[in-house]
């Protein structure tokens, strides 16, 4: 049996760059709510910062998806166990091999400033990272955050 989240948000937008940093806000809302503590809203705002600049850049970015309305599927499911679940998902490109897509400094893009760290710095500052994908049809990209209980 499934659990059932006891806080949720889904949203749809346009994979534009300056949508980027709505992706931040919103997930720095739902964060706020749940009561995380502030270095740990910005490790998450980072981490999806980079999962939906990734879906703008390689998901959306190769030449026959540019005419396309592309768009950000992002949302958040709070558990009672304490357990944060982002998923950032796109119906781009895909990825053709997760794994090596996920190893540092790999990239698809090497004329791009900071290519290659995306998957690895989205694996430091959250406590699982899970990829999906699909070539010729999308990737999905959950980061999990385990709450701990603030110190009293």
């Amino acid at each position: 049996m499934r659990k059932k989240a006891i806080n949720s948000f889904k949203c749809i937008f346009p994979a534009l760059s300056a949508n980027e940093s709505f992706s931040r806000y919103i997930t720095s809302a739902f964060a706020t709510i749940i009561d995380l503590r502030i270095n740990e809203i910005a490790d998450l705002k980072t981490a999806v910062s980079e999962a939906v600049t990734n879906v703008i850049v390689h998901g959306y970015g190769r030449p026959e998806y540019k005419s396309r309305k592309n768009l950000v599927f992002l949302s958040g499911d709070y558990y009672s166990s304490g357990k944060l679940v982002i998923t950032v998902k796109d119906k781009g490109c895909g990825i053709e091999n997760v794994a090596k897509a996920m190893e540092p400094l790999y990239t698809t893009s090497p004329e791009e400033e900071h290519s290659g760290m995306g998957f690895t710095i989205m694996q430091f500052l959250v406590d699982d990272v899970r990829v999906i994908s699909k070539p010729g049809k999308g990737t999905t990209v959950r980061l999990v955050k385990k709450i701990k209980p603030a110190d009293v």
